[in-house]
């Protein structure tokens, strides 16, 4: 499966194949989509989704029929329940049918519904965790019916926190040794949503989504010097900017970034019950901006890493390799994504 992750300023696609010691890129693509076209993760113009994909279809080998993609924003609710032990899968399908009126926010005709059993429960081993997972079911159709439009059939459609935790394996490589029975926090700081995602021993344990992100970044750069929306985002990328912008435009910016970081890590503190997270990974088009990892580092005390899966298990052909390595980190959910064609996925 293709993983394809719409983002509200590109979309991005990688197709993985597996191999002795972790993953090849097989093919990928990132395709910058229309202002505006995807707002919180909502798609609100598919004809501009449609363009990114076709634009991607015909990037990929012409055996590739099936896609995985990610819902995430004010649209998904995700929540832990406990449910006894004996019952079987079908006996909870309809246990949860029976309940999700009480759990769930919308009207059960607008959502679609999954679950998946976790672990057996640590205060009362006759329950189990199960990860009830829940979004509006337009927000799937479209994504569903845009990729019907190029021929692709979406296997799969996740929640975007989960996707970016699973992502993780392929970076554990770049961190000290048994970082895997850690808690390692994803963060992947996109446009216009950083999300975040707590994994410890292979698990997604916390995810979170915060309003926040590079656009907060451009918009500084364009008010401040009077460029175009274009201009700022081609000044920022190229860095060609006046002397003095680390201090005007970019402290601020880390500031505000730092803050944002700063409370979501309080939140998966208070909730866990841990005192710290042990790793930080910085992901998405925004980690690489100058300096944050080490403000990171510096201001909260965690080891801070910007992921680089190239030296973790992911492997490319040396051009391709060389093409993707100042970008890569932005691919990781669509990784987290493709990963899915290696895992359990009901059919």
């Amino acid at each position: 499966m293709v993983g394809i992750d719409i983002g509200s300023h590109e979309v991005k696609a990688i197709l993985l194949s597996k191999t002795a010691d972790g993953y090849k890129i097989l093919s990928h693509a990132a395709v910058p989509i229309k202002k505006g076209a995807v707002n919180d993760h909502d798609i609100r113009d598919a004809d501009s989704v449609v363009e990114c994909l076709r634009y991607i279809k015909r990037n990929l080998p012409k055996s590739v029929k099936y896609a995985a993609v990610s819902v995430s924003g004010s649209a998904v609710m995700t929540k832990v329940i406990y449910m006894d032990a004996s019952l079987s899968e079908e006996e909870m399908e309809a246990q949860i049918e029976i309940e999700a009126d009480n759990l769930i926010p919308y009207s059960l005709d607008e959502v679609s519904i999954d679950f998946e059993t976790l672990s057996v429960n640590s205060t009362d081993p006759t329950k189990v965790d199960v990860l009830l997972s829940a979004c509006r079911t337009d927000n799937i159709d479209v994504r569903v019916d845009a990729l019907d439009s190029v021929e692709l059939e979406a296997k799969v459609v996740d929640v975007e926190g989960y996707a970016l935790g699973r992502a993780a394996e392929l970076i554990l490589a770049q961190l000290p040794e048994g970082a895997k029975y850690k808690a390692v926090a994803m963060v992947d700081i996109g446009a216009n949503m950083t999300t975040f995602s707590v994994v410890e021993s292979g698990e997604t344990t916390f995810i979170r989504e915060q309003a926040f992100g590079g656009e907060q970044f451009t918009q500084s750069i364009l008010s401040f010097y009077g460029m175009t929306y274009e201009q700022a985002e081609k000044a920022k990328v190229e860095g060609d900017l006046p002397r003095n912008y680390m201090f005007e435009v970019l402290s601020p910016f880390q500031a505000q970034l730092l803050q944002q970081i700063k409370r979501t890590l309080q939140i998966y503190c208070t909730s866990s019950g841990k005192d710290k997270v042990d790793y930080l990974v910085l992901c998405g088009g925004t980690s690489r901006l100058e300096g944050m990892a080490n403000l990171l580092a510096n201001e909260l005390g965690i080891h801070t890493i910007i992921a680089d899966p190239f030296q973790g298990c992911l492997h490319a052909d040396e051009s391709v390799k060389n093409a993707l390595q100042p970008s890569i980190s932005k691919y990781m959910i669509a990784c987290g994504l493709a990963l899915r064609s290696y895992g359990q996925w009901r059919t």
